[in-house]
């Protein structure tokens, strides 16, 4: 126990991007609590000024090499929205499937990579392949089976070029998708295997009441498509989002922070749990029963198990979409619906494995973007994670500093953030006088 503690990580370990954790507690209260981003800006929207409509789903992918498929589908979605552009069921059925494996590779990196070494109690995933070798074994193959099947679909499995404005260039074979069923059906044992394993971490008991935000759906557990909802009532369509989301400047993080209805919420896979656990597959249900999840959860801790959830579903439900591609016949004729450049705007809304991201465009007449607004998960995420952690130290305040260190990493970690996608540019108007 200490009174006084002055504690600085720069950077933090096992996070994709460059943050900090300051910490300065003095007579044992918080003076100081703030996860400080200094990541460069990344001036993507003003990448995208000036481009045709058919690029910014191929710029906007290089956001982030774990999340291109999302920011692939938000910019495409923005831009059809924009042009009047309508896909064929076979084409959302496709993108719906390339989608889940983008959340499977990001959910199975995350859960057995990044965050099991906290729950293990070693510092890296390098111990784990000697002392938990089998868990390691079972992420490697899970994560190729994802990749696989983005790139099956996509082209490539990072960055996909298959995927474009009005649909796709080109399409899975029916051997492929026969293939890729296969693949799913192997990994059944081993996600049996890993809820064992994951059912004995000893997750921090947190709880800290917020507003949950994600896309919603009546017809599946949304990861493409849906409203914007939140659990304090209001919903909304994904062109309305300035009229709940907003953003400001903080001075010590280059990516803004976000609020709604409160003074910030969350987004990610326990949002997406907490509003749309209903529409999971019977499989992932059964999954999240034997963990004890149940909607409404606050612990953040949690979001672990919500991303394994995730990871069941999102197998089950691929398997579905290809019984059913298979069934109705894939058709190259309609691989491709007929795009004319317009004026106009759009917003695209799609679930990346972080949470909710936005991606708002308008075009002139020509198909040439005017402007561009992007709000990324993480973003959002960044005024919620400073909230549960000085909800959370000032209850573990009589523990070590390495515990109290510990528990804050692990906080921030939780949240799975990507900073470097989330950090964007503030706009400054000169005025001289």
């Amino acid at each position: 126990m200490a009174d006084n503690i002055n504690v600085e990580i720069a950077p933090m370990s096992r996070v994709e991007g460059h943050g900090d954790l300051v910490l300065n507690v003095k007579d044992k209260k918080v003076e100081k609590l703030i996860f400080r981003i200094p990541e460069s800006p990344r001036f993507f929207e003003a990448m995208l000024e000036g481009k045709n409509w058919d690029k910014p789903s191929h710029i906007t992918s290089r956001i982030c090499g774990i999340c291109s498929v999302a920011h692939t589908y938000a910019s495409i979605k923005a831009t059809e929205s924009a042009l009047g552009v309508i896909p064929n069921d076979m084409i959302l059925k496709l993108r719906k499937l390339i989608i889940h494996h983008e959340i499977v590779q990001s959910n199975v990196l995350h859960v057995y990579f990044l965050a099991a070494p906290d729950f293990l109690g070693v510092g890296s995933v390098i111990p784990l392949v000697e002392t938990h070798p089998a868990v390691v074994d079972i992420a490697l193959r899970a994560k190729k089976v994802a990749n696989d099947m983005v790139r099956m679909i996509g082209g490539r499995a990072v960055h996909p070029i298959r995927t474009v404005v009005g649909g796709f260039t080109k399409l899975p074979s029916e051997e492929e998708m026969l293939n890729m069923k296969e693949m799913l059906k192997s990994l059944y044992p081993d996600l049996e295997a890993s809820l064992g394993v994951l059912k004995t971490l000893d997750l921090p008991a947190f709880e800290r009441e917020t507003e949950y935000v994600s896309l919603s759906n009546p017809e599946d557990y949304a990861h493409y498509d849906g409203n914007i909802k939140s659990t304090d009532g209001w919903e909304i369509d994904p062109i309305d989002y300035l009229d709940k989301i907003k953003e400001k400047v903080v001075q010590h993080s280059t990516a803004k922070h976000c609020w709604a209805e409160r003074d910030s919420f969350m987004v990610g896979a326990l949002s997406r749990f907490n509003i749309n656990h209903d529409q999971l597959s019977d499989n992932a249900k059964r999954f999240a029963e034997e963990f004890g999840l149940k909607a409404p959860c606050y612990n953040t801790y949690m979001n672990n198990i919500a991303q394994f959830v995730e990871i069941i579903h999102s197998v089950d439900d691929s398997i579905r979409l290809i019984d059913e591609l298979l069934e109705e016949g894939m058709d190259e004729d309609k691989a491709m619906v007929e795009v004319k450049p317009k004026a106009g705007r759009g917003v695209g809304a799609v679930e990346a494995p972080r949470g909710l991201l936005i991606h708002d465009y308008t075009y002139d007449d020509d198909g040439k973007i005017e402007k561009a607004n992007l709000i990324i998960p993480t973003g959002m995420n960044y005024g919620n994670i400073e909230r549960d952690m000085n909800a959370i130290v000032p209850a573990i305040i009589d523990k070590s500093e390495d515990e109290i260190r510990l528990a804050c990493e692990m906080m921030i970690r939780a949240y799975d953030p990507c900073i470097s996608c989330s950090t964007h540019f503030l706009n400054v108007k000169l005025v001289n006088k």
